[in-house]
């Protein structure tokens, strides 16, 4: 029998917990951007978008990202398949888009910004999440909080352009997790 010593216990803690700290640390995460830099990469490699509305308030938009969007194959395939926006649905700075120019409107003790209104119709709901096609055409908008196991159909439902040809009912019902 080999004799142990609590130095040698404590070393391999240690190895361990290192290991297990660089495994998580390398761990895949959604890659958000901007949306002026979505439509300028979208210029030179055409995605979907996927465009997160929240605001820093909203503790559901804080559970999304950390149930939904931490999960590695969730991240993965946003990563590959779109281009992830993250927007704030109170942030003060303008945004031009389309000829347009979107402000922060003040409005009792919070306010809103015009290009979230105007993305959800006016219907602001946090955390929300739209898709817009390559071409930067709205093709859905989504309310709410979004487990990973109702946001995996969504994305591929999206991503492969099942949208164009199957009604969203009719994959739902068909889909099966690959993941």
């Amino acid at each position: 029998m080999q004799y142990r010593t609590p130095f040698a216990f404590k070393t391999r803690v240690c190895t361990f917990l290192c290991l297990s700290f660089l495994i998580f640390a390398n761990a895949q995460k959604v890659e958000w951007i901007s949306f002026e830099a979505a439509i300028e990469r979208n210029k030179e490699n055409p995605k979907h978008f996927l465009i997160d509305i929240y605001t820093d308030w909203c503790g559901y938009c804080k559970k999304m990202d950390r149930d939904t969007y931490a999960i590695p194959a969730i991240a993965n395939y946003i990563n590959k398949n779109f281009h992830a926006v993250k927007f704030n649905a109170e942030q003060r700075e303008a945004l031009h888009y389309n000829d347009n120019k979107y402000g922060y409107v003040p409005n009792g003790r919070r306010g809103y910004h015009e290009f979230a209104a105007a993305l959800l119709e006016g219907k602001l709901s946090y955390p929300s999440t739209v898709i817009f096609d390559p071409k930067e055409v709205l093709l859905t908008r989504i309310p709410g909080y979004l487990k990973p196991e109702q946001m995996e159909p969504i994305l591929v439902y999206f991503a492969d352009e099942k949208y164009k040809t199957l009604a969203w009912n009719l994959f739902e019902k068909s889909y099966q997790s690959n993941w």
